[in-house]
């Protein structure tokens, strides 16, 4: 007897269409609104310890926000909040990355339209957070010394999306076996457009530049919102996320 005609249901497809459709919302949701920028990196990064050196040196000059995606715990909240932005603790339920309905939901609940800069503090990892466009305006992408320059060889796609590099930790370089200019070449092959910083949030090296860029992104985003309409609608500055 022949054996039956299996089908196969191909869900991966769908679910990154339908998440672009979301994320398309969120842009749309935040045409006239604050920056949102995604920040991603491996666990231990520094993704926190940035953003409170951030937040310190932006609170006075922009009204900031914080969504923290965790799998459990509110530690990184609490200390982005005791920092001076406004926080929210978002748990996803032990997935491994942040969608655009996850952070469609949390900037309600964290009351976006009185901001001025968004950050969300993606789940640390290298790979699932840059499968899921989150609908923020901006990628930045953390990469600490300790972790090696071959990163962009081995996970292309984070360092595709990304907008800004952050080289964190930088001034322990000396003690690793690391090039700066070798993991910038090859994240630029990927990315011509990518900008690369090297930062410390101990020593503060790299964190003029870093803020720097960030203000000139909120800059462009309110600029970008005063053009027509059909501009505006158009989404993000720099590239669609993928």
């Amino acid at each position: 007897m022949a054996p039956e005609t299996l089908e196969t249901l191909e869900l991966k497809a769908t679910l990154l269409a339908e998440n672009k459709e979301e994320a398309r919302n969120v842009r749309e949701m935040l045409a006239d609104g604050p920056l949102f920028v995604n920040v991603m990196a491996s666990p231990g990064a520094g993704k926190t310890t940035l953003l409170v050196r951030t937040i310190r040196a932006l609170r006075d000059r922009f009204r900031l926000g914080v969504i923290e995606a965790d799998a459990d715990g509110d530690v990184d909240a609490r200390t982005v909040a005791a920092a001076g932005a406004r926080a929210l603790q978002m748990h996803t339920g032990g997935s491994c990355h942040t969608d655009a309905l996850m952070a469609a939901q949390s900037l309600e609940a964290l009351g976006w339209r009185d901001l001025d800069l968004i950050f969300l503090e993606n789940i640390g990892n290298l790979v699932c957070p840059a499968e899921f466009d989150t609908g923020a305006d901006l990628n930045a992408v953390l990469l600490s010394v300790p972790e090696g320059d071959d990163k962009p060889l081995k996970y292309p796609l984070m360092f595709t999306v990304a907008d800004v590099l952050l080289v964190t930790k930088c001034d322990a370089a000396p003690l690793f076996d690391f090039d700066t200019e070798a993991l910038a070449q090859r994240a630029r092959a990927l990315n011509p457009g990518l900008a690369v910083i090297p930062v410390s949030a101990v020593t503060g090296e790299g964190l003029d530049a870093w803020l720097d860029w960030l203000c000139a992104a909120v800059k462009a985003k309110r600029l970008n919102a005063e053009a027509p309409a059909e501009a505006a609608s158009e989404g993000r500055i720099g590239r669609e996320g993928h």
